[in-house]
C-alpha cells in the first residue's frame, strides 16, 4: 500500500463520521486512536449510507480485531483487509470493504507540500534511494511504522544512513526531549541550521532534501508553488526544470528492443527514423497478407495506465504516429480492427511550412476507400478550440461512426497559454469515448506520436485517477510519465510540456474544487446547481456554455444512529455502531446500544453573507467540538460517474 495517510491521529468518533459522510463514497475508511482505551485504535468505514465503527486491539505484541488475524503492525492489518475484503464481515454475515482512504487533512497535513516528505516508506526503502541516489547531507523524512502518528528523519551521513525518531505529541513535534515545534517543516529548517550530532560523535548536517514527487491531490497548488519558486544552487533554474531532469536521466532504464521498426521493409513507415515503437507494445496489424514481410507493422503503441490493485479496468490509449501518405490504409485497418470510436489529432497537417501528418479523411459529404474501409465525412464542424468531425466507416457490410477531435490550439511552439481549453476538449473527448458502449482504445496522435501526445495522455489519466478516487487520492506526474515511457519513448518531450502537466491538473482540482463549493452553496439556497466548465481567459466560450451539464442536486439529510452486537470469531464479527442518513428522522440525544454516546442535533446552517465566490482549494474539515452547536458541513457532489472502457 503507498501511503498510510489513512491514519488521523487527533479524529474524534463524531469527527470521523463528520468526514466519512462528506465523501459520499461507500468504501471510504479511516483509522484513528482510540478515545477509550488509550493504546487501542479504531477503524472507521462508511457502508450503505452508515459509518461503522471497528475497534482493533493492540496487546503489546500483536495488533488484531479483538480476535481472528494477528498482525505486527496496523499498517499490515489495514492492508490485509483491504486487499481481502471477504475476511471482514458483520455479525449476519455481510462483508465489510475497505476501499478508498480518507487522508489525514488535520493540521499536520502541511508536511504533504514539501517534497522531502516521503509519506508511508519502510527504513529499508529509504537507505536504498539514499544510499543509492543520494550523497552525504541527502534526508527525507517518513511516517514511522512502528509508531503511527509519529515520523522518522532519515539522512545520509559518511556513506550510511542515520534514522531519527520525530515524536508527535500534544500537537508539537521533537527529536526526543528536546527542542519543541508547531510544524514539521520548522524542525527541519531548525535542524538544517543547527546539526543534531549521535552518541558516537558524528554530526548529522542536513544539507539537501531528497525530493519526492507524489503528491496529495488536493495539495497540489502548494507544490506547484514551491517548484516555481525553486532553483538550483548550480544551475539556477526553477524546481520543474530538476524534476524533468530527474525524468529524463531515469530513461536507461527504458531501452526496450525497436527491432521491428528498425527492419528494412518497415523503415520507410516511420515518419522519423528513430522514433519507433517498442516491440512489447506495439500494435500488431491483423488479417494481413503474411507473405508481405512487415504487413503487420504500424509505428503505433498501446497505453494503459498503470494497475492500481483494486481489480478496477481503466482507459487506454493506442499513441501512434502523424500518418504518412503511405500509411493512411494501416492507419484505419488499426482502427477498425481496435473498434476505436474516438480519434484525437493534436498537430496541424502543416506547421511551419513542414508537413506534420497527411490528411487521412475526405472532405465533408465525399467518400473515400482506404484499402478495405470505405470513409464518408459526415459533418465537419469548428469549435472553440477544435474541429469535430463524424465520419461513417464501412467494412464487410458493418457501419461505424467514428469522431475526430482535432485540437488546433497548440502553437507551434511551446504550450497553450491557458490549460482551461485542453481541460475542455478533453472532457469532450471522453463524453464521447463514455457514450459509446465497449469502444476500443482512444487513438492519440501528433507528428511524432510521443509529445504533445504523451501530454494529452498524462493530464487525462491523471484526471481520471481523480475522477475514480476523489480529492483524497495520491498523485505522482512523474511516475505517470515514467509508466507510459516504458509503454511508448519519449513521451512528454520538454519541459515546458511537464510544466504544463502540472498547471492542467491544479486548473482542473481548482475548477473540481470551485464547483464542490458552489454547489454546496446552491444546496444552502435550496436551488438546482448547473455545473461549472472550465473557464477561459476570456470567460466560457459559446460552445463551452451551450455544453454545460446538470448535475443532480442531493437532499439535505438528517443524522440518526443504530448498533450491532458484539461477536468474536477467526473471521471478525464485529462490536459496531454506524451513522445512517435518513431523510426526515432527527437524530435521538443519546444512541441505544452504546453506553455513554450522545449526539447533538445538527441543523442544517445557512451560508454566510460573506461566502466567497470562488474557492478553489480543497479546504480541510474544521475540527468540530462535540459540546458545540455548529452544524456539519454540507456534503460535497457525488463523484464523477466512472469512465466505460
Amino acid at each position: 500500500m503507498g501511503s498510510r495517510r489513512w491514519f488521523h491521529p487527533n479524529v474524534s468518533g463524531i469527527d470521523a463520521e463528520l468526514l466519512l459522510l462528506k465523501r459520499r463514497i461507500d468504501g471510504s475508511f479511516l483509522a484513528r486512536p482510540s478515545k477509550s482505551n488509550p493504546g487501542d485504535f479504531t477503524l472507521s468505514v462508511r457502508r450503505n449510507g452508515e459509518v461503522t465503527h471497528i475497534k482493533i486491539q493492540n496487546t503489546g505484541d500483536f495488533y488484531d480485531l479483538y480476535g481472528g488475524e494477528k498482525f505486527a503492525t496496523l499498517s499490515e492489518l489495514v492492508q490485509f483487509y483491504m486487499e481481502n475484503p471477504g475476511q471482514l464481515r458483520e455479525k449476519n454475515g455481510e462483508a465489510i470493504e475497505l476501499k478508498f482512504p480518507v487522508h489525514c487533512s488535520d493540521p499536520t497535513t502541511e508536511r504533504l507540500s514539501f517534497r522531502w516528505f516521503h509519506g508511508h516508506l519502510s527504513g529499508k526503502e529509504a537507505e536504498k534511494i539514499l544510499l543509492d541516489k543520494g550523497k552525504n547531507g541527502s534526508f527525507l523524512v517518513r511516517e514511522s511504522q512502528s509508531k503511527p502518528g509519529d515520523y522518522v528523519l532519515s539522512v545520509r551521513t559518511e556513506d550510511k544512513v542515520t534514522h531519527v525518531m520525530i515524536r508527535y505529541q500534544e500537537q508539537k513535534y521533537d527529536v526526543g526531549g528536546g527542542e519543541k515545534f508547531d510544524s514539521l517543516s520548522e524542525l527541519i529548517e531548525h535542524y538544517k541550521k543547527n546539526p543534531m550530532v549521535e552518541t558516537t560523535g558524528t554530526v548529522v548536517h542536513l544539507k539537501q532534501p531528497y525530493n519526492a514527487t507524489r503528491i496529495h491531490a488536493s495539495g497540489i497548488e502548494s507544490r506547484v508553488k514551491e517548484l516555481q519558486k525553486e532553483h538550483s544552487v548550480s544551475t539556477g533554474k526553477g524546481g520543474f526544470w530538476e524534476e524533468f531532469e530527474s525524468l529524463q536521466q531515469q530513461e536507461c532504464k527504458h531501452l526496450y528492443s525497436r527491432k521491428e521498426g528498425q527492419k528494412p521493409e518497415n523503415r520507410n513507415k516511420n515518419r522519423y527514423k528513430n522514433i519507433l515503437p517498442f516491440d512489447h507494445t506495439r500494435v500488431l496489424l491483423k488479417d494481413v497478407d503474411a507473405s508481405i514481410a512487415g504487413a503487420d507493422y504500424i509505428n503505433a503503441n498501446h497505453i494503459r495506465p498503470e494497475d492500481e490493485g483494486n481489480g478496477d479496468q481503466f482507459p487506454q490509449y493506442i499513441a501512434t504516429q502523424g500518418c504518412l501518405p503511405h500509411t493512411v490504409n494501416d492507419f484505419w485497418h488499426m482502427v477498425w480492427q481496435e473498434n476505436s470510436r474516438v480519434i484525437v489529432m493534436t498537430t496541424k497537417e502543416i506547421e511551419r511550412g513542414k508537413s506534420k501528418c497527411a490528411r487521412y479523411w475526405p472532405e465533408e459529404n465525399q467518400t473515400k476507400e482506404f484499402g478495405k474501409v470505405v470513409l464518408r465525412c459526415v459533418s465537419d464542424s469548428l469549435r472553440a478550440d477544435y474541429t469535430l468531425r463524424e465520419f461513417l466507416a464501412t467494412k464487410d457490410n458493418e457501419e461505424r461512426l467514428i469522431h475526430q477531435y482535432h485540437f488546433q490550439a497548440w502553437p507551434d511552439h511551446g504550450v497553450p497559454g491557458d490549460p482551461g481549453c485542453v481541460l475542455n476538449f478533453l472532457h469532450d473527448v471522453n463524453t464521447r469515448q463514455n457514450s459509446v458502449a465497449n469502444a476500443g482504445p482512444v487513438v492519440v496522435h501528433c507528428s511524432a506520436g510521443i509529445g504533445r501526445t504523451g501530454t494529452f495522455i498524462v493530464i487525462d489519466m491523471i484526471i481520471g485517477q481523480i475522477e475514480r478516487r476523489g480529492l483524497d487520492c495520491e498523485i505522482d506526474i512523474q511516475r505517470m510519465i515514467q509508466t507510459i515511457r516504458a509503454q511508448r519513448s519519449g513521451m512528454v518531450q520538454t519541459e515546458a510540456q511537464y510544466k504544463f502537466v502540472y498547471m492542467a491538473v491544479q486548473y482542473y482540482i481548482e475548477t473540481l474544487s470551485q464547483r464542490m463549493q458552489a454547489q454546496q452553496k446552491s444546496l444552502q439556497a435550496g436551488r438546482e446547481y448547473t455545473n461549472i466548465r472550465y473557464s477561459t481567459e476570456g470567460g466560457l466560450t459559446p460552445a463551452a456554455c451551450n455544453q454545460s451539464q446538470s448535475l443532480e442536486s442531493p437532499t439535505g439529510k438528517s443524522l440518526s444512529k443504530s448498533t450491532l452486537s458484539l461477536a468474536s470469531v477467526s473471521t471478525p464479527l464485529l462490536n459496531s455502531f454506524h451513522v445512517t442518513l435518513s431523510k426526515s428522522e432527527k437524530p435521538p440525544k443519546e444512541t441505544k446500544g452504546v453506553a455513554n454516546r450522545t449526539v447533538a442535533e445538527h441543523p442544517i446552517p445557512m451560508p454566510p453573507k460573506d461566502f466567497p465566490k470562488m474557492l478553489y482549494e480543497n479546504v480541510p474539515l474544521n475540527e468540530r467540538k462535540a459540546a458545540g452547536n455548529q452544524g456539519p458541513p454540507l456534503f460535497p457532489p457525488p463523484p464523477t460517474p466512472p469512465r466505460k472502457m
